[in-house]
Parts: C-alpha cells; structure tokens; sequence
C-alpha cells in the first residue's frame, strides 16, 4: 500500500493561486530531455568494477571498507566492534540480520535492537550508543554514500547519535551514483510502493569546512564510519 499524501491539494491549490492560475491535473507531460549525461557516468562499469570504485572513494571521506562473505560478516564485525572500543551498540530491527545469519551474532554482543514499541528508549539509548549499525538499501559508489528508508523499525538515531557508525552495504545494492538512485525512488512511486517517510544520504563520518576551509569531523554526528560490504549474489 502506498502511504496517504496529506495536504497535497491545498499546497497545491496554493501554489496556483500565487501564480494566478489553476492547478493543472491532466495532461502533464514530463520533458523529454535531448541530453543526459547523468546517466552515462560509470554506466559501463561491472558490479565488481562498482564495489572498487566505492572503496577508492571511501578513502578521500574517511571511511574503513571491507569486502566479505557473509559466512565472514560476524568476524568482521567483531573486529570493528574491538576496533571501536564496544558497547553500547544499538542496531536496526531489519529482516536482513536473519537473511545474513546475524541474529544469534548481535544477542551474544549485547547489541540494543530497535523496539518500535519504546521509541523514546530507542532514542535515549542510541544517544548513549558507541556503535550504531545500519544495513544500506541504496548504494552510491561515485560519492560512497549509503541510502537509508527509515521506518518504524529502522529509527534514524540509529545512523545520527552515536559516536561511530557501521554500514552493512549488500554488495546487489551498490549503483553508480544518485541518478540511479533516483531512478529506483521514482520506480517505487510509480509502482505504489511504501516509501518511507524519511531517506537519509550519509557519506562516510560526519564532517564540515564551513569555517575557513579547515576540516572538521564529528560536527553533527559520527565520528568515524565502517563501511562492510557483503557478498549477497
């Protein structure tokens, strides 16, 4: 089922009515563009041949990459957890924790799953969380960003409030850049498919040269970030 739109006839409707005109509801065309070379960008690039160009890019944004097995997720994961200091860990409830074997892993690492149920108590733990993990359900490896669809069970504090961040990145999931991204999004839409309400683009650590050029990390988020990347074909 696709999730309600509220308010859009009036945003709408108010629109046009600044532009002195009626809302128009038929016969929209989308422009047939004669140039599109967002889309010629890595396009010949092989799925292997993606997964190195997001490792070399995760080296300019300060992001750890591993390339793994699932049967080697659980010891790479437990590397980073030492590499990180532990707990507290808190993760998303995600269905891939049990397609990746994951479940048994994260109860014997006392990670915090997310409880739809205790939003609150979600949040304060994440905000007291060390580690913070995530599966990615869009790869970018131009930019080495993992796209996020939040939801009831995939809380957002999770990737934003502790200190340090690991990205589980399916290896069927890496495309070449946001164009391919968008591409998905609106396939979604056009399918009527749940969206979720909130899509996050996190590139690597969080980070800033605002102030006079000089590079600051942590400013709004994690301090360092891991990215794994699973063989899942």
């Amino acid at each position: 089922m696709r999730e309600n739109i509220y308010e859009r006839d009036s945003f709408l409707n108010n629109i046009a009515k600044r532009f002195n005109r009626p809302v128009r509801k038929r016969d929209v065309i989308r422009p047939e563009l004669k140039f599109n070379p967002q889309l010629d960008v890595l396009k010949e690039k092989t799925q292997d041949e993606l997964v190195q160009v997001l490792i070399n890019q995760c080296t300019k944004i300060q992001t750890d990459t591993y390339l793994v097995t699932k049967e080697e997720l659980p010891r790479t994961l437990n590397e980073v957890f030492l590499a990180y200091r532990g707990g507290p860990i808190v993760c998303w409830e995600d269905h891939r924790i049990d397609d990746f074997h994951l479940r048994s892993f994260l109860e014997k690492s006392a990670v915090h799953m997310w409880d739809p149920v205790h939003k609150e108590k979600n949040i304060a733990y994440s905000e007291q969380a060390n580690i913070g993990i995530t599966f990615s359900d869009i790869t970018l490896a131009e930019s080495g960003t993992v796209v996020l669809f939040s939801s009831k069970e995939k809380g957002r504090s999770v990737s934003l409030l502790p200190k340090t961040y690991i990205s589980i990145i399916p290896k069927s999931t890496i495309v070449p850049r946001f164009t391919q991204a968008a591409q998905k999004i609106r396939q979604m839409v056009n399918e009527q498919k749940m969206i979720a309400s909130c899509i996050n683009f996190i590139s690597g650590p969080s980070n800033s040269a605002d102030i006079e050029m000089n590079l600051v990390v942590g400013v709004h988020g994690p301090v360092k970030a891991t990215y794994i990347i699973v063989e899942d074909a």
